[in-house]
């Protein structure tokens, strides 16, 4: 296995099962990035444009993913508005899983081999205390002004499926899907929400490719 074999989709597919092995048992644990749905979704509308400065690492047991490390490496940003961007940092999404947690450390020292010499940045769970110290251990430090109000985080949110009110649009509105709508307004839809936007045509049809992708669950 190379340092650097670039993330393929077949590689996606096992990282998605640890997803949902992990979100069976401690669906806390699993990073925001490393969700079975976040998973097809930064493949699918990226792997075109930015997949060859992907690197990736799979760590086996039995047969049986265990844990993986994504990395993002330097590479140009294009985006909706027509600005561009280089992005000369690198960052990590992966996922251990919890009975074998010691392998953090091993996830830690090959990301510090493919991205050496960059500013590096990870986001894992606060939910994972031991990985928290592994991490610091390694010389990571939290950042006060990303774990701020105003930062980059995700939040797990849950609720019972039981008792749930009628949802009712005020009058003029409804709700549509992209099977309904077509390709070109469900991505317009996006870049229009979250503009300016990286998202593309070409980053929508590899969405829809994934495994994972339901247009009539793609609501707008």
């Amino acid at each position: 296995m190379s340092e650097f074999d670039i993330v393929t989709v077949e590689d996606v597919r096992l990282m998605q099962g640890l997803a949902q092995r992990v979100t069976a048992v401690r669906p806390d644990l699993v990073n925001s990035d490393a969700t079975f749905g976040e998973l097809a979704w930064i493949w699918g509308k990226g792997h075109a444009c930015d997949g060859g400065t992907w690197p990736r690492r799979l760590w086996l047991s039995g047969g049986e993913l265990v844990a993986w490390g994504w990395a993002y490496l330097p590479h140009e940003v294009r985006r909706s508005d027509g600005s561009v961007r280089q992005a000369t940092d690198a960052y990590l999404g992966y996922q251990v899983d919890p009975e074998q947690a010691e392998l953090v450390d091993e996830v830690i020292d090959w990301y510090d081999r493919v991205a050496a010499g960059l500013e590096r940045t990870v986001l894992p769970s606060m939910s994972d205390g031991f990985a928290l110290k592994r991490w610091e251990a390694h010389g990571y430090q939290a950042d006060p002004a990303a774990n701020g109000d105003t930062g980059s985080w995700t939040q797990l949110n849950e609720r019972d499926l039981t008792d749930l009110a009628q949802p009712a649009l005020p009058d003029g509105f409804r709700f549509g899907n992209a099977a309904d709508a077509g390709p070109e307004a469900a991505v317009r839809a996006h870049v229009d929400a979250w503009a300016p936007s990286t998202y593309t045509a070409e980053g929508y049809e590899g969405v829809r490719r994934m495994a994972a992708y339901r247009s009539d669950l793609h609501v707008l």
